[in-house]
């Protein structure tokens, strides 16, 4: 894996959306989540099965495989992340005005399915290139429109459960798929090739599951007292009115907050090849790497997620933030100490548990339903894009600098950006 003032024309009414509990379920007891975020949370395990396969692999089989230099990496590594933002906005936006959200989302992963035995023939830095941005296309198509379907099926009072638990299925997929990568390598002759081949059966078979299990639409909302019940029209819907929600002084600000963080974000290739230089950590062994991020995300996204329903999603986002700048000052210190990977690794897994669903369950509060796909894209778009700039940043960094300089400068400007986004979090949060 973000400032503005507050005057300005209003946001688009919110749609009323109800609090109360679900029918046969008993006062004060929380209601089963609904079949589509289970649905999505099994779709999105299988696939990062397949994804965390290449991920994990990926760092090391660029630099130390292909030669590629840091800067090099970056570029990679800043394409992988944020290519997937030109096309978020339109994956979200074509998911509202057609109500199609579950045929962006199986779009966007069938792409991406395609792309991994494409790795087999990519040994190039151009080639790669394109495969990764083809298969960043895919997520870019896919995630605001699945975003948009866990939203809307869950009750607005439990979305940080909801997507805690689809981020916990979702990470469950990334625990695997480095273990499958670490056996894999060290069984086969071909290890990387073999690694692409198994993966993209993998994500094949999460497409399937996709198109067989997850309803195409989310149950209706009943509408609250006196809410207006008529079918939003193709103007309401128009991607003009989408843009507009930033007027919404919520949105905007939470926006805003994921924007600055990202743009001091170090991308995860480059925090595992820190913390193997600074552990000494054989390559062999740098597969399992991912795991332990993935470990603690599992462990933390749904207790993280339920916290932030009772105090705050912003809180708890900020609170990742800070979990992360503590890993950095761990990598900083460095030295042969045994517990530094777990301490590492369990912050980094903590920090994606309190930012990656919270962020989400937050915006979506902020959007009115028939916009809901487009407005969860506006904050993942900013998001990205600013990641992506942060990969190119700290690549350059490297290559001129060295490594811990550039840690160090991360470092200290991620601490200044929680201090300016605890001013500018949302009032309602």
């Amino acid at each position: 894996m973000y400032v503005a003032d507050s005057r300005g024309t209003p946001a688009p009414a919110v749609t009323p959306e109800p609090s109360a509990a679900a029918p046969g379920t008993r006062p004060g007891r929380r209601a089963a989540l609904a079949p589509t975020v289970l649905a999505l949370g099994t779709v999105s395990l299988i696939t990062d099965v397949s994804s965390e396969m290449v991920a994990a692999v990926l760092p090391l089989y660029l630099v130390a495989g292909l030669g590629l230099s840091p800067l090099g990496f970056g570029l990679l590594d800043g394409l992988y992340n944020g290519v997937s933002a030109l096309v978020r906005l339109a994956g979200g936006h074509l998911g509202d005005r057609f109500g199609r959200h579950k045929a962006l989302a199986g779009t966007g992963y069938a792409l991406s399915a395609l792309c991994k035995p494409l790795l087999l023939l990519a040994h190039t830095l151009p080639a790669i290139g394109a495969v990764l941005a083809l298969d960043r296309t895919g997520k870019g198509l896919r995630t605001a429109p699945r975003d948009a379907l866990i939203s809307l099926a869950a009750a607005p009072e439990d979305r940080g459960r909801a997507f805690g638990v689809h981020r916990a299925m979702d990470t469950a997929g990334a625990l695997i798929g480095p273990i499958l990568a670490f056996l894999i390598l060290r069984g086969a002759a071909d290890g990387y090739d073999a690694v692409f081949t198994v993966s993209a059966c993998v994500a094949a078979l999460g497409v399937l599951v996709l198109v067989l299990f997850v309803p195409g639409r989310p149950a209706p909302a009943r509408p609250a007292a006196g809410a207006d019940s008529t079918d939003s029209t193709d103007e309401r819907v128009s991607l003009r009115a989408s843009l507009g929600l930033l007027r919404g002084r919520d949105l905007r600000r939470t926006g805003l907050c994921a924007l600055l963080l990202g743009l001091c974000t170090v991308s995860d290739g480059f925090v595992f090849l820190l913390l193997q230089r600074a552990t000494g950590i054989a390559d062999r062994w740098f597969a399992l790497l991912p795991l332990g991020t993935a470990a603690a995300f599992f462990l933390l996204a749904l207790p993280l997620g339920r916290l932030a329903d009772r105090i705050g999603r912003t809180r708890v986002f900020l609170g990742g933030h800070l979990a992360l700048l503590l890993a950095y000052g761990l990598l900083l210190a460095g030295g042969h100490h045994p517990w530094l990977p777990y301490a590492v690794l369990l912050l980094h897994g903590g920090f994606y548990a309190a930012t990656d669903g919270v962020l989400m369950a937050a915006a979506a509060a902020a959007v009115p339903a028939e916009h809901r796909g487009g407005g969860l894209a506006l904050v993942q778009t900013g998001q990205a894009l600013a990641r992506f700039a942060a990969a190119l940043g700290f690549g350059a960094a490297w290559t001129f600098w060295g490594p811990r300089p550039a840690l160090a400068v991360a470092a200290v400007l991620l601490a200044a950006a929680v201090a300016l986004c605890v001013r500018l979090r949302p009032a309602a949060d």
